[in-house]
Parts: C-alpha cells; sequence; structure tokens
C-alpha cells in the first residue's frame, strides 16, 4: 500500500492536499500529496501506507468524500485489454474482494469517464470472480475493490474497509430533492444526518417532540427537516419562513437575529445555517455550549476562497476551546456543501 488516493469537491484539492499534509505530519508520518486543480481528487504518497491509513480514519477527514488507500497504480493501459494488467496486479497482492465499485472523478475532466466506468465494471466483475478475487455476492466482512479511473489510460486500483470508508460510491449520497421543502438547504441538513451521524446515533439523539432552535431559518429548509425528525422547531430568522410549514403547528417562527437570541431554557439540538464569517459563527456556537443552551448541535462555517483548510483549523480549535466542556464533534465538505462545511456537535460521548 504506497498512499491515498482521496474523492473531493473539484476546486478544494489544495485544501485536501494541506489536510492530508497535515494530518500526516501530526502522526509523524512522512509524505506528500500530489494533485492538479478542479482534477477531483488527492494522491498523498508515503512509504507506509498501511500505518498512514490507520492515522487517518475516513470520518476524521474534513475536504475527502472517500479515503481509498491505493493497491497499485496503472498507467498507460491498452484500451484493448484492461482487465489483464489489472488482474495480474491483484493475484500478486493476494486479496479476496467482498464488492467491486468502478469510480472516476466528480468533475468536468472526470464525468465523461462515466460511460466507461460502468461498461468496465460489467467485464470486470466476472474476471474477478472467475480468478477468485471477488465473491460471488457482496461480503462486507471482506475489503473493498475500487477501481479509479482518472483517464482511459490510467487508473488506480485501491481496497477500503467498508467501516473505514464512505458507503457510497464517489463518497456522494445520492438524495433528491421533496416537493414539500421549502428550499435546496433542506438537502444539506439531510445529508448531514445521513454522513456525520450513524443510523444508531440520529435515532438515540432525535426523538419525537424533542425540542429544537434553527438559527437563521428563512425560508425553512432546514426546520423542515428537523419536523421530518419529529422536532419541535422554534425558527428564529428577521425573514419570512413559508406559510405551511407553520401551519402544522410544529414551528414556532420568532423574528429575531440569530446572533443574540437564546432559549430561556435548555433545548435538545441547535441547528444554524447563517452566512456569517465562520469565525463569528465558530465563537457563537461555542456560546451555546458554553451557556448551555443546547445539548447537540449541526451547523455550517463558511469558508473563504483561500487557505480553506487554515481557516478550518482556527475555527474548529476555537469552537472547542471556548465551547467550555468536552464534546464530540465531527466535520464534512459534504456533497450539497459549496464554499462550506458542515460541524455536527453533542456533549454526549458518542462511538466513534
Amino acid at each position: 500500500m504506497d498512499g491515498l488516493l482521496c474523492w473531493c469537491r473539484s476546486g478544494f484539492e489544495p485544501d485536501l492536499a494541506a489536510e492530508l499534509t497535515a494530518r500526516a505530519a501530526e502522526a509523524g508520518i512522512p509524505g506528500y500529496a500530489q494533485t492538479e486543480r478542479n482534477s477531483g481528487y488527492v494522491v498523498f504518497h508515503a512509504e507506509d501506507g498501511v500505518t498512514l491509513n490507520a492515522a487517518l480514519p475516513w470520518e476524521s477527514l474534513i475536504f475527502a468524500r472517500q479515503k481509498l488507500p491505493v493497491i497499485a497504480e496503472l498507467r498507460d493501459l491498452p484500451p484493448s485489454d484492461r482487465i489483464t494488467p489489472m488482474i495480474e496486479v491483484l493475484k500478486t497482492h493476494g486479496t479476496r474482494f467482498g464488492d467491486l465499485w468502478v469510480e472516476h472523478p466528480d468533475s468536468e475532466a472526470g464525468k465523461p469517464l462515466a460511460g466507461l466506468a460502468r461498461s468496465f465494471g460489467n467485464a470486470l466483475r466476472p474476471a474477478l470472480r472467475k480468478a477468485g478475487l471477488l465473491t460471488q455476492r457482496e461480503d462486507m466482512d471482506l475489503p473493498r475493490l475500487h477501481v479509479a479511473f482518472v483517464d482511459g489510460d490510467h487508473a488506480f486500483l485501491a481496497q477500503t474497509d467498508p467501516a473505514d470508508s464512505a458507503p457510497w460510491p464517489l463518497g456522494i449520497p445520492r438524495l433528491k430533492m421533496h416537493a414539500d421543502a421549502p428550499s435546496r438547504s433542506a438537502l444539506k441538513l439531510e445529508e448531514a444526518l445521513l454522513v456525520l451521524l450513524s443510523a444508531h446515533e440520529c435515532a438515540s439523539l432525535m426523538k419525537e417532540d424533542m425540542r429544537a432552535a434553527d438559527l437563521g431559518a428563512a425560508p425553512g429548509g432546514w426546520s423542515w427537516v428537523l419536523v421530518r425528525q419529529g422536532l419541535r422547531v422554534i425558527a428564529i430568522d428577521n425573514g419570512p419562513m413559508r406559510p405551511e410549514l407553520l401551519d402544522g403547528g410544529r414551528v414556532e417562527h420568532l423574528r429575531e437575529d440569530g446572533f443574540r437570541w437564546h432559549p430561556t431554557t435548555p433545548l435538545d439540538w441547535m441547528v444554524c445555517d447563517m452566512v456569517e464569517q465562520p469565525i463569528r459563527v465558530a465563537d457563537r456556537m461555542a456560546e451555546w455550549f458554553a451557556q448551555g443552551w443546547c445539548r447537540h448541535a449541526i451547523f455550517n462555517l463558511k469558508l473563504p476562497m483561500k487557505k480553506r483548510w487554515q481557516e478550518t483549523e482556527r475555527c474548529l480549535s476555537l469552537f472547542a476551546a471556548e465551547a467550555g466542556r468536552p464534546l464530540t464533534f465531527r466535520a464534512k465538505q459534504l456533497y450539497h456543501d459549496r464554499e462550506e462545511i458542515t460541524v455536527f456537535a453533542s456533549v454526549r460521548r458518542l462511538h466513534e
């Protein structure tokens, strides 16, 4: 294992490269990042790929949609037979796989490879089974094989532990906009609940009639998601909310400033998607925990155009320091995010 291939949002390659470099240095693992702007992926080379993979759990990586420990990089693959070179490498590797994903970068240059990925997967799957390298049925207890095409003649072979990787191809959960949702921002919170919390955590932390605040709520996309989870919501925004959301009786709209309002009694949840400087949002979110106004929160940090990893580190460090208590928190740049990351924080100690 020579290093990691990580998918990311196109344009955020320098930020992912900076994150991987910093995290590897913290773990005492020498290596370097290699990428191109707008490619949709970063390769981090390290002599000790096994230790690197263990030191950087997928859940802990912010700008990586997926983490793929590399088996081999194959260049100049012949279009007439890409399968044979792969089979030869995998036989030498000596691992039996429980599933196969053939992928490509989620970028303008990578999208034309989607057709190749589909057709190649259909051809490679039976060849792997014939060679004894792939189980007849999906087996989550075995490593997953990834074939990552970055060009028609250039691919990476990688393997993931299903327990330490995104459970969606390309690391992208496919969500559809609900016709009743007040805004597309609802997809961001739906994805956050899916990515940042396990199904068990979501069920245990979001129970019927729990109380939540939605700071910067208008027109109500995040409040709508919370109501669908069974919560009662205080929507804080000087702007208008979608009227039909208020008609259900589970959302109370207060025309207040999200940076000034706070509850008189502790709430179960607080969510926030306000457009403001990320350091100011991080400071306000920390105050909510320091004052005991909520037990759990999901909030977005809108990042600058440059040095986004450095700003992420600064904001999360400030949040952790000023929250005034030990917290479980996780952060990711989600598929439905743009120039931002999403953070989940809880006063509870959760299994990670």
